[in-house]
């Protein structure tokens, strides 16, 4: 079959982790937390050496933005099985750092957005959560069904937390909704004509307006400060995003925690300097300097001159 990938995409960073096409279509969904209250670009930055030996299809950040870093048509190497990983999606949310790895409003609201997505492009009209291991593994889902599934099934894991494990039947229900609203003619056709002028597209209480003219919309985003025109799948279509510049750095001085092993440092504040070949080990570091850059939400100094390192990563203490 044809593979395509979501829209909803607004950054994208392939890894090389995969095992190439996948054997087995797609008739699962399996979404995890990624430990950390990270962007999506520094999600997909945690999958770009081959060394990590591990990546996922999306990554949605703590902002709700939805990353993609293995194609859909391609196995990732994300829930400690083959068997599920050949025929799953496999989605990183934003979470908090310590169980029930709790996931903000943008993130789950997106993730229901991305089931949506997934499950549309592949043909499905549900959504399920069977809520035990074995009966799920041992499901024939039907030709218009798609499945939830847990990397903790397949691991001496939490993931995906609590928090959501807890969720996963709400999740499945709302996202069987939305899919019932586009197959029963109930209207849909003419509500994917309209532009949204919003805030953010997970910001739906900031909405003024939803136009069937794009231009119309356009005035009205040009007459409020802030606001964007979205279409109906949740991109941006106005203004068009400029490419970003490079921020000078700004002096400061303060302490952060790291809690991970393998952090990278790298030779300036961004995905596209070198690594410097270091990591930062677990600890507290002095921050002298940040900067906005590539990969991440903002890059920190580290007082040794050792080089850069992602925020994302780091607790200020």
């Amino acid at each position: 079959m044809a593979y395509t990938n979501s829209k909803l995409v607004s950054y994208t960073k392939l890894s090389p982790n995969h095992s190439g096409q996948r054997t087995h279509s797609i008739d699962r969904i399996t979404p995890h937390c990624v430990v950390g209250q990270l962007s999506c670009e520094s999600i997909c930055g945690c999958f770009t050496s081959p060394s990590r030996q591990a990546s996922c299809n999306y990554g949605i950040g703590k902002d709700g933005r939805i990353s993609l870093c293995v194609e859909e048509k391609n196995r990732s190497w994300c829930s400690s099985s083959n068997a599920n990983d050949q025929r799953a999606v496999t989605i990183e949310c934003a979470s908090d750092m310590s169980e029930p790895y709790t996931m903000n409003s943008a993130v789950y609201n997106s993730l229901i957005k991305l089931c949506v997505d997934i499950c549309k492009r592949n043909g499905k009209k549900k959504l399920l959560w069977l809520a035990d291991k074995n009966k799920t593994l041992n499901y024939a889902p039907k030709s218009d069904e798609m499945v939830l599934t847990v990397h903790r099934w397949f691991a001496n894991k939490s993931c995906p937390g609590n928090w959501l494990y807890s969720r996963l039947g709400n999740l499945a229900a709302k996202v069987t909704s939305e899919l019932s609203k586009t197959t029963s003619g109930g209207g849909t056709a003419s509500t994917s004509q309209m532009y949204r002028v919003r805030k953010t597209w997970s910001d739906s209480k900031s909405q003024l307006g939803a136009y069937k003219v794009l231009s119309n919309a356009k005035k009205k985003a040009d007459a409020n400060a802030g606001y964007k025109v979205f279409d109906a799948s949740g991109n941006i279509v106005y203004p068009t995003a400029a490419k970003p510049t490079q921020t000078p750095a700004a002096n400061t001085s303060y302490k952060v925690q790291i809690d991970i092993a393998n952090l990278n440092i790298r030779k300036g504040p961004g995905t596209n300097y070198g690594k410097t070949g270091q990591f930062t080990g677990k600890g507290i570091f002095t921050i002298v300097q940040e900067s906005k850059g590539e990969g991440a939400t903002l890059w920190g100094k580290l007082k040794s001159g050792a080089g850069w390192i992602s925020l994302d990563f780091a607790k200020k203490i």
